[in-house]
């Protein structure tokens, strides 16, 4: 199977309609493109990877990642990619074994964190320093569903500074941003 866009968001449109879990899935998936050109990978396959990523959390929020293998098996998606998507979830015991799957988890959280931090400010993304992003960490009260810990050990797992992370997520977040705005959102 090739992996594109277009077959990607053919399935994520039988599976998912909530316009926050939309929202989340295309900053993570723009987290994901940004980190397959850092990596020198597909950027089709692992933009696919952070949009499909939730692909059950709609239908099945209490039994989460437990049906994507099922459904990602059936629409042709490689064991690689199922793994990837499974291995975000740390409850599920799957090691993250692979580049894709490491970024993945990282950018799950940190792709959410930093649009909270956007939704803060009046410019939203357009300026977004590493420097106002790690400080906003410091603050426990702010986006507190959002797991540090989690983003800490994304970026150690990758093997990057924090801030390298950050900086890629908050680059490709602005890149998101301005290809969504000639988008026919419709299709989204």
């Amino acid at each position: 199977m090739i992996i594109t866009r277009e077959k990607a968001l053919e399935l994520f449109h039988e599976y998912i309609d909530s316009e926050s879990l939309i929202k989340h899935s295309l900053a993570v998936e723009g987290a994901m493109r940004g980190c397959a050109t850092k990596f020198g990978e597909s950027v089709e396959v692992w933009g696919a990877c952070g949009l499909l990523h939730d692909i059950d959390f709609q239908r099945w929020p209490d039994n989460h990642l437990e049906k994507v293998p099922d459904i990602l098996r059936q629409a042709g998606y490689p064991e690689d990619f199922i793994e990837a998507i499974l291995g975000h979830g740390d409850f599920t015991q799957v090691p993250r074994k692979t580049p894709m799957a490491k970024c993945l988890y990282a950018v799950d959280q940190m792709a959410s964190f930093i649009i909270a931090v956007a939704l803060m400010r009046p410019t939203k993304l357009e300026g977004m320093s590493v420097k106002s992003v790690k400080k906003k960490m410091k603050d426990k009260a702010f986006a507190k569903a959002v797991s540090r810990e989690e983003m800490q050990k994304g970026a150690d797992e990758l093997e990057m500074d924090i801030s390298q992370l950050i900086e890629i997520v908050i680059h490709s977040l602005q890149v998101r941003e301005k290809e969504l705005e000639n988008m026919d959102l419709s299709l989204m």
